[in-house]
């Protein structure tokens, strides 16, 4: 017999018996509703056999671990519904996603909306079918006879053979695919399904390789839940930053220019001055010193960073890599290793720590082309990027200034409420991925546990989500369409400046190797702004508008008194165009509202005569008929308060 931890209520079963075994005993609903399991914290399926005492937690559709095995099963099911419909196609990898699925798929065109109805039919049929989904082990020879015909699969058969690892495959029907799982216990569970996008990838994210078809999709257990959630998506588009971006004229993207490199017109590139301006006040009142490095350096900066080893597909690369006869250059991803030059100018003292630099940086990051999305995810960005350098007794206190701080720019923006922290770890058993060695990380990241529990902060720990030298605090967030993205890092770096040679002298006379902070203050400033223009709908706070006030005069009348008003807010400081034009009232009005401009002045033949102006205003408390300085002071104070 063995003892099993229910959340708190331990129950004998016979060993041997399976985690959906143990469901059952519970009762039938749960059973039925059970997605997967979690067994002394390993997620894993429902067939799993348990043979030892442990603690054991039933996953849902309710539960995020649930969600994703629910998924990823529902991946399978639209793969093969695609195999029977396109027997030609050929299969790379379909992981579940924070929301839904997808599947990356070569040897056909790429699907249109139009044939998604088709693979739709064909997923129910395999769902009413109720499919048993069976596990196995099995050897590399038996994956090539399994998947001959299929290039994807094979090669990745080959190179998870080559690191050592336990090859499983998972079968439905006439369907087997390469996976680690965890899965259903069969296909009937997954009945509501939709079809959602097709887009282009690249196989393995290489330009080099094939160009791919990439399948979205989203399942529920239950139709009205499908209902709801499109509901949502219907709304969630009127938010998207992709439409409301492009609509208010606040960026672009130009094919021959390039995916993942939007343009910023006039009011995306105002706003992000802003909020770049910002910053960069708030830190230098912080203590940080401002830095200007190069956009690009040899190869040699990236070696001994250790960036050429562990990030190189993710690099622009000018040159040939692999011809170390050749000088060859590469875009920056990152500010790190050319912040320490600034250290390294001249020796330091324990005195000079911490040593706060700060620099507002453009980043190249060769991104995924299937990851693409408007703002949020590009290939050239700007962010508010920074490095501590300290002496270890400073660590907790310089931490606890770079959240602070982080937390300062979330919630003057009004994002604070939105974001959740990651605790991102290594993942000890891929080694090959960090620099350092286990006790090492085993230090870091008791450091930063010791500190995040000291500071009270709630974290949920992600493993194998860390820097590869180091383990970070992630924030968190979501876009409109349920996606989360890092928006802020706060990491602790115990090994490059080991690997820079960056030292101090010590109070007792000697050298020591500092510790090294990489954070950013308020993130990627487009992702920020993409953010911001999906939260408040494109009405953004006054002080971050690019226009802040319109004057509508009624008739030409009206133009020499609106041209006096415009050139006293301009002296003010206040960002305002006027309308001219000679239409109706309501039109001009009309415009400005879908502008999402926070004021209108409009200006008649009274207002002129007794020298006031009409304000229209987004928040109607604030609307009214007032003198000119009125309308000054009280713009002034909601700009310089950054009132939301």
């Amino acid at each position: 017999m063995i003892k099993v931890d229910l959340k708190g209520t331990v129950k004998e079963f016979e060993a041997g018996v399976s985690a959906a075994e143990v469901a059952k005993s519970i009762g039938m609903g749960l059973y039925k509703s059970a997605c997967a399991a979690k067994v002394d914290g390993q997620v894993c399926d429902l067939r799993t056999v348990l043979d030892k005492d442990c603690a054991l937690e039933i996953l849902t559709f309710a539960d995020e671990e649930g969600k994703h095995a629910f998924w990823h099963t529902a991946a399978h099911v639209m793969a093969q519904a695609i195999q029977h419909l396109y027997p030609e196609a050929h299969f790379g990898i379909g992981p579940a996603l924070e929301s839904g699925w997808y599947y990356d798929i070569g040897g056909v065109k790429s699907f249109t909306p139009d044939q998604f109805a088709g693979i739709e039919a064909e997923m129910k049929k395999i769902a009413k079918a109720d499919l048993p989904v069976e596990k196995r082990i099995i050897t590399v020879e038996e994956g090539r006879q399994i998947f001959a015909g299929q290039p994807y699969k094979l090669e990745l058969l080959e190179e998870y053979a080559e690191k050592g690892w336990e090859l499983s495959v998972y079968q439905q029907g006439d369907f087997v695919d390469l996976c680690a799982g965890p899965h259903l216990m069969s296909t009937g569970a997954v009945k509501a399904v939709k079809l959602t996008q097709a887009t282009s990838a690249y196989w393995r994210g290489d330009s080099n390789r094939d160009s791919l078809c990439r399948m979205y999709g989203i399942a529920f257990p239950k139709a009205s839940e499908l209902e709801e959630y499109l509901k949502q998506q219907e709304e969630a588009l009127k938010r998207d930053h992709n439409k409301i971006g492009r609509e208010l004229e606040y960026f672009t993207t130009v094919d021959v220019i390039g995916q993942g490199l939007p343009v910023m017109l006039p009011n995306g590139a105002r706003a992000i001055q802003l909020l770049q301006r910002w910053v960069e006040d708030t830190e230098q009142k912080r203590g940080y010193l401002l830095t200007k490095t190069p956009l690009m350096a040899k190869r040699d900066l990236y070696k001994i960073s250790g960036h050429w080893d562990h990030y190189l597909d993710g690099m622009f690369i000018l040159g040939d890599p692999h011809d170390e006869t050749k000088e060859c250059f590469a875009l920056r991803p990152m500010t790190c290793p050319f912040q320490y030059q600034v250290y390294l100018n001249r020796k330091r003292s324990y005195r000079d720590l911490p040593m706060r630099l700060g620099e507002t940086s453009t980043l190249f990051r060769n991104e995924d082309s299937g990851e693409m999305h408007g703002l949020i995810r590009v290939r050239q960005f700007t962010i508010s990027e920074g490095h501590i350098v300290l002496r270890p007794d400073q660590l907790e206190e310089e931490f606890r200034g770079c959240l602070e701080l982080a937390k300062e720019m979330l919630d003057t923006l009004g994002l604070g409420e939105d974001v959740s922290y990651r605790f991102s770890q290594w993942d000890p058993n891929r080694k090959d991925k960090y620099e350092g060695t286990a006790e090492q990380w085993e230090e870091a990241q008791g450091l930063m546990k010791k500190i995040l529990d000291h500071l009270g902060l709630e974290y949920k720990v992600g493993i194998d989500e860390a820097a590869f030298y180091g383990p970070k605090l992630d924030i968190q967030i979501k876009n409109v369409f349920g996606k989360e993205d890092t928006l802020i890092t706060i990491q602790i770096d115990m090994l490059l400046a080991q690997k820079f040679g960056m030292t101090y002298v010590g109070e007792d006379g000697q050298e020591h190797t500092p510790y090294i902070i990489h954070r950013t203050s308020i993130g990627c400033y487009e992702r920020t702004l993409a953010l911001l223009l999906e939260k408040y709908a494109g009405a953004l706070p006054t002080w971050l508008m690019p226009t802040q006030v319109e004057i509508i005069p009624i008739t030409e009348r009206q133009h020499a008194y609106a041209r006096e008003l415009h050139n006293k807010l301009e002296a003010a400081g206040i960002r305002v165009d006027t309308d001219y034009r000679s239409e109706k009232m309501g039109y001009k009005i009309r415009e400005a509202q879908l502008k999402k401009i926070p004021y209108m002045l409009v200006v008649g033949d009274k207002e002129m005569e007794e020298g006031l102006v009409a304000v229209r205003a987004r928040k109607e408390e604030k609307g009214g008929v007032m003198t000119p300085d009125a309308f000054i002071g009280q713009i002034l104070t909601e700009i310089a308060t950054k009132e939301r």
